[in-house]
C-alpha cells in the first residue's frame, strides 16, 4: 500500500549569483521540483512506497523528469498527460541562501489545466492508504481547489490517511480568496498537520499569543507550538498529529533548524540543529514533512518522531536542488 503526493511538478531556475545577469548573459541552473515531489523522493529514499499524481505535458522534457522520479523510486503512473507545460519559478538568488526574489511562472501549466473530470478517482486510489497534499495547490486556483477538496473527500470515504502541510506562499493566492477562506474547509479532513504557527495565523486562523522571532527564547517557541497545536486539535476533530518547524537565518548560509511535535496527549521538542555552511535551503520543509511521515507509519516514539523529522529537514539543507538527491550532496 503506497503514500500517494498531489501537487505540480515544477522547473526551478536559479541563478547562480546574486544577479541572473552578469556581463549580459545568465549563468542559470535548472532543477526540478515542487514541494510534493520533493516529498515523494525523500519518502522513496527512505523505503517507503510512494506514488505521485502530477500533470505532464506531452514533452521530452517532461519524459526526463518521469524517468529520474521513477528511477528515485517515486511511481508516476497515476500522473496524467495534459495540454500546457511545466510550470517554472525563478529564484533570483544563488541556491536560496539568501531572501532573493521568486518569479512565477505557473499558469497556463499541464496542472493548472486539470479538471475534475480527469480525476479517475477509483484509479488515483487503488492500493492507497496515505494521500498528502500542501497548502500550494488550492493556493493556484478555485478550479484545483475543489479538485483537490474531492480528493479529499474521496480519501475520506476509503479510510485513508490524509497528511497536509500548511506551506504559506503569499504570491500564489491570486483569485479574489484569501487562505483562510478556503484552508479551514481542506484541512478538517486532516490526520496530520505541519506546518508552524505563522502559517496556522495566516491560513487557520490561530491568534498568536507572542511577538516570536529569531532571537525568541527556545522555550516561548515551544510554548507558542504547543499552544497552537491545541487550538488547532479544537478547531479540526480529525486531526491526531500536529508538527511545526522553527528555521532561523542569521546570514546566507546559516540555519537554525528544531521542529515540535504533538498528539491530543503529549507534546515534544526536537533538539537544535545548526550549521553556518549550507548548500541549499529549499526542499527542507518538505524533507522534515517526509521524516513525519516516515516516523509515524514506522510508529515511533513521540521523541523520536520529531528528532526523526528534523534530522531529515536538516539534511536537506546540505543538498543541492529541489530534491533530495543524495548525489547532490556538497561538502564545499
Amino acid at each position: 500500500m503506497s503514500i500517494l503526493t498531489f501537487g505540480e511538478i515544477l522547473l526551478r531556475i536559479q541563478s547562480q549569483d546574486e544577479s541572473f545577469w552578469k556581463d549580459g548573459q545568465s549563468g542559470a541552473k535548472i532543477y526540478p521540483g515542487g514541494s510534493e515531489a520533493n516529498l515523494a523522493v525523500t519518502l522513496a529514499n527512505l523505503g517507503h512506497p510512494v506514488s505521485y499524481l502530477t500533470a505532464f505535458p506531452d514533452n521530452t522534457l517532461a519524459y526526463g523528469i518521469q524517468q529520474l522520479l521513477e528511477g528515485i523510486g517515486v511511481n508516476c503512473d497515476k500522473s496524467i498527460i495534459k495540454q500546457g507545460r511545466i510550470g517554472t519559478y525563478y529564484l533570483l538568488s544563488a541556491n536560496g541562501l539568501s531572501k532573493g526574489e521568486v518569479v512565477y511562472d505557473r499558469d497556463p501549466s499541464s496542472f493548472t489545466q486539470l479538471k475534475l473530470e480527469d480525476m479517475d478517482m477509483d484509479a488515483i486510489f487503488q492500493g492507497v492508504e496515505w494521500f498528502h497534499w500542501t497548502a500550494i495547490t488550492p493556493a493556484l486556483s478555485m478550479q484545483l481547489n475543489q479538485i483537490l477538496l474531492r480528493l479529499l473527500q474521496e480519501a475520506k470515504n476509503r479510510d485513508i490517511s490524509v497528511s497536509v502541510d500548511l506551506n504559506y506562499r503569499s504570491k500564489l493566492w491570486q483569485y479574489g480568496k484569501a487562505p483562510e477562506e478556503v484552508m479551514p474547509d481542506l484541512v478538517k479532513f486532516c490526520d496530520v498537520i505541519m506546518g508552524n504557527v505563522w502559517a496556522a495565523e495566516k491560513m487557520l486562523g490561530y491568534k498568536l499569543h507572542r511577538n516570536l522571532h529569531r532571537h525568541s527564547p527556545k522555550n516561548e517557541l515551544y510554548d507558542e507550538a504547543k499552544q497552537c497545536a491545541a487550538d488547532l486539535f479544537t478547531s479540526f476533530p480529525t486531526a491526531k498529529h500536529i508538527a511545526m518547524t522553527y528555521r532561523f537565518m542569521d546570514h546566507p548560509k546559516h540555519n537554525l533548524f528544531f521542529g515540535t511535535y504533538h498528539t491530543r496527549t503529549y507534546d515534544f521538542i526536537s533538539s537544535s540543529q545548526q550549521s553556518d555552511d549550507i548548500v541549499d535551503r529549499i526542499g527542507s520543509g518538505d524533507a522534515f514533512m517526509a521524516g513525519l511521515i516516515h516516523a509515524l507509519r514506522s510508529e515511533m516514539s513521540g521523541q523520536e518522531v520529531v528528532e526523526t523529522a528534523t534530522k531529515e529537514g536538516f539534511k536537506k539543507l546540505f543538498i543541492a536542488g529541489d530534491f533530495n538527491m543524495k548525489n547532490n550532496i556538497q561538502n564545499d
